[in-house]
């Protein structure tokens, strides 16, 4: 896997921890899940539903311009953001955990 996309992964699964430690709080908790699940959605509609994760690293450096149009908690941006493509990079035709 070339080392960028590693890198990548890497960067999605330290926001998904971030995403996790949130837990504590429920309903915050409840609200972030909500605004990653409509970033997943958005990446279903550009990546489409099978992908290599090379395509999924494409689509994540272009995403800050299309992100901060679906996210309402922009301090928590990259936290989502990354939350959301290491939850839809489990999808990929070449994932291995």
């Amino acid at each position: 896997m070339p080392q960028r996309v590693e890198s990548a992964r890497q960067e999605w699964e330290e926001g998904y921890r971030r995403l996790q430690g949130e837990s504590d709080d429920r309903v915050r908790y409840l609200q972030l899940m909500d605004q990653v699940d409509a970033i997943r959605d958005e990446l279903r509609r550009r990546v489409g539903q099978t992908f290599a994760l090379a395509d999924l690293d494409r689509a994540y450096r272009d995403a800050d311009s299309w992100i901060r149009e679906i996210v309402a908690e922009q301090r928590s941006l990259s936290m989502l953001s990354a939350a959301a493509f290491h939850l839809y990079s489990r999808g990929a035709t070449d994932y291995q955990p």
